[in-house]
């Protein structure tokens, strides 16, 4: 919104009239033109003495529909301006600053309005539109109604509404809003900032994902427990690794000649299951842009809307969900079963998450050897054969081992090993699920949760 020439386009043909009407004067000996032009001069400048010369106090107040919107989402924005002039003035025009991730949505209809004061009726508002012409980030911008004279009111209030797409996720400043106001008679123009930015959080897109409806006992989560216990028969028990301390009476023969090796009996159904949820956020795993800032590495994305999607599918599944980074440190406050407030929650805390330069994932190793969990979701970028041969123990500490790979971006070199690290993982018990950036979520859990599922395409 440009607007340094402090005339309009009315104020700039009144100015070059007068300068006509001197010329003329001059040349044709018509004293009267003098006095034209005179008062066009007089009538410009005292425009521009007006707005620049009273004082015009304003003030804004800014709020967000919804108040945290996830990423790919839009969000209604809101403004409450409160002038205080003296004069009245008249129309002009409004722009607010949106920052990098955040577009006006083109044509989206804003509205703008002089609501008055308690008890005034309001004047009719004009459009607004929010403006990205090019495509990129940009300013929202909209017409600004006229407004009367506030010196027995005490003020004139104006709101303002726009709607904008949050493209990437992080904290975003939205503003300051910028005003052009001009005077009664469309001569002259003055702009001026209004406000303070206010923050916007924008969390990772959830994505609804299919239940695990076909997980039996303990990796069914509780919200299935009921249904399990009942007619529990050998043919019900689940079985799982043998562990050095259990009772050779609870071998499941069976289970340990299917597989290979020894497999124990469940000795009862958990009421309150566990799960966790691993987002692996080591350097090394992801390109450099996801160590500086969020929303700038689409595969890290990708990745952080996938552990907040599986965290919220366990939690609707009834699991206590723990989410860790791949040292074992927490990420968030552990989740109760049902607690859908606790999962957003958790996604506005992984709102600002980046990749750090180390986390080793063997303190995760370690701290999950001498224990059993339901299903543990391991979300992670480039692997080598190492990385793969360090998660392996996981697999015997799991009901249901998930681990999504997220496909490297263009500038990773991974190549081949990322795939053979895959395969590696998957021939150690894994359900590996390759994720390429901006993929469908959905479809990628359905493949490696489903029963039997070993490995989905990479």
């Amino acid at each position: 919104m440009r607007a340094r020439w402090p005339l309009t386009v009315r104020g700039t043909g009144a100015l070059a009239l007068a300068v006509a009407c001197f010329v003329a004067a001059q040349s044709f000996g018509i004293a009267e033109l003098v006095y034209v032009g005179a008062l066009l001069v007089v009538a410009v400048v005292a425009s521009v003495a007006v707005l620049h010369l009273v004082h015009r106090g304003a003030s804004v107040v800014r709020s967000f529909d919804p108040d945290i919107v996830g990423a790919g989402g839009t969000v209604d924005v809101r403004l409450r301006i409160e002038l205080r002039s003296p004069l009245p003035s008249g129309p002009g025009r409004w722009s607010d600053a949106l920052p990098d991730g955040i577009r006006g949505i083109p044509g989206a209809p804003g509205t703008s309005g002089a609501l008055g004061t308690p008890g005034t009726p309001g004047a009719p508002g004009t459009p607004g539109v929010p403006r990205a012409d090019d495509g990129t980030p940009g300013p929202a911008e909209g017409d600004f109604p006229e407004t009367a004279s506030g010196m027995r009111t005490g003020g004139t209030a104006v709101a303002l509404r726009y709607t904008a797409r949050a493209l990437r996720r992080g904290i975003h400043q939205i503003g300051p809003l910028t005003l052009i106001a001009t005077d009664p008679f469309g001569f002259a123009r003055r702009r001026r900032t209004v406000g303070r930015p206010l923050a916007l959080t924008v969390t990772p897109a959830i994505v609804e994902l299919p239940p695990l409806s076909e997980q039996p006992g303990d990796a069914g989560g509780s919200m299935n427990s009921t249904t399990d216990q009942l007619g529990q028969g050998s043919d019900n028990l689940i079985p799982r690794h043998y562990v050095a301390g259990d009772s050779m009476r609870r071998i499941h023969w069976r289970a340990s000649a299917h597989r290979d090796q020894l497999m124990v009996r469940q000795e009862e159904q958990e009421t309150t299951p566990e799960a966790i949820v691993v987002l692996d956020r080591a350097g090394s795993r992801w390109d450099a842009d996801a160590q500086r800032m969020p929303g700038l590495d689409p595969p890290f994305e990708t990745a952080v809307s996938a552990c907040v999607s599986a965290a919220a599918r366990l939690v609707h599944e009834g699991y206590i969900v723990t989410v860790l980074d791949a040292d074992g440190t927490p990420l968030a406050d552990t989740i109760d079963g049902g607690d859908t407030a606790a999962v957003e929650s958790l996604a506005v805390a992984l709102a600002t998450a980046t990749a750090v330069r180390e986390s080793p994932s063997e303190p995760l190793v370690a701290l999950l050897a001498s224990t059993m969990t339901g299903p543990l979701v391991y979300v992670t970028g480039t692997l080598t054969e190492r990385d793969a041969a360090v998660l392996s123990p996981l697999v015997h500490h799991s009901i249901l081992p998930v681990l999504l790979a997220v496909t490297p971006g263009a500038s990773h070199r991974a190549g081949s090993a990322h795939a053979d690290a895959l395969g590696h993982a998957a021939s150690a018990g894994w359900r590996v699920g390759g994720v390429a950036a901006g993929a469908d979520l959905a479809e990628a859990w359905a493949g490696v949760v489903g029963r039997g599922a070993r490995r989905v395409g990479v």
